[in-house]
């Protein structure tokens, strides 16, 4: 037996798995790429630019259009809460999908794109630990940049047009108490229903190894099953689709509250996550990594 090794595990001494590529190196690595900081800034930036959009209204109403988002339009300047109300919802369909996507798409590929990964390998980083820290900091980013679009919304809106109660068509005015907890549940659903797209992206993320891949195959399924899922034609199966219940939070406005939709959204999206991120795992653990 060698010096300095371990007579159960031939390792070195004092190796220990569980402490390799810790959470906060990870998480500090990520910060100070150009992307996290540029989709974190966006995210504060947005609300910004809505903001600014809404002083050139003209009173002209014609253009609002019709059904749940003219409403949203009809009622976004009219409190802080309903200013970001309407910026959750024009968000929801794309950007956070987008930011989400590239959070966790990009978190394997490009190590490997850099051909940094069979050294982190190397170290030796355990695989499954490797990709549980890159996983949950991504999760913990995405997690972020929603906060941070809704809490700066939430934040000039109330400076610009108050504390108010919230309105919308799908329910009676709540007062400000209860619709910022209405606004919470919202934005809880929307992080869980996102979970799809996290694990799809990070599945991708290991299957390739070009990011931009990852993140682009990743929108554009998603973009995919919102399609079909306008298609009626389809039927019941329709409600297997990932993106059928993308717009259950809606319901969390109404008066009273409907949650029927918003606990089948959040089973279907745990369920879709959980096994992308097993496909993920599965893939990585046996594969051959040369980059």
């Amino acid at each position: 037996m060698m010096a300095g090794t371990s007579p159960t595990a031939g390792a070195a001494v004092g190796y220990r798995p569980s402490a390799t590529l810790p959470f906060g190196a990870e998480f500090r690595r990520q910060a100070s790429r150009r992307r996290t900081q540029l989709a974190l800034g966006f995210m504060v930036l947005l609300p910004l630019i809505i903001l600014i959009a809404f002083q050139f209204d003209t009173g002209d109403d014609d253009d609002n259009g019709r059904g749940e988002f003219g409403s949203l339009v009809e009622f976004a300047t009219s409190g802080g809460l309903n200013f970001t109300l309407f910026t959750i919802f024009v968000s929801a369909s794309f950007l956070m999908v987008v930011v989400v996507a590239l959070f966790c798409g990009d978190t394997v590929a490009s190590e490997a794109s850099w051909g940094s990964l069979r050294y982190l390998l190397a170290v030796p980083v355990p695989r499954a630990r490797l990709l549980t820290v890159k996983l949950v900091v991504a999760l913990v980013y995405s997690a972020l940049a929603l906060l941070l679009l809704a809490g700066t919304a939430l934040l000039i809106g109330t400076l610009r047009y108050g504390w108010e109660p919230l309105r919308s068509t799908v329910a009676a005015q709540l007062e400000p108490g209860e619709g910022l907890l209405r606004l919470l549940g919202v934005l809880c659903y929307l992080a869980v229903v996102l979970l799809v797209v996290a694990g799809l992206a990070f599945l991708l993320s290991v299957v390739t190894d070009a990011a931009l891949g990852a993140v682009g195959g990743a929108v554009l399924l998603w973009i995919l099953s919102s399609i079909l899922d306008q298609i009626t034609a389809l039927g019941a199966l329709r409600a297997f689709l990932p993106t059928h219940y993308s717009t259950a939070w809606l319901g969390l406005l109404s008066t009273p509250v409907q949650t029927d939709d918003v606990v089948r959204g959040a089973i279907s999206a745990i369920s879709y996550a959980t096994l992308f991120w097993g496909l993920a795992f599965w893939r990585f653990t046996r594969k051959d990594v040369t980059s």
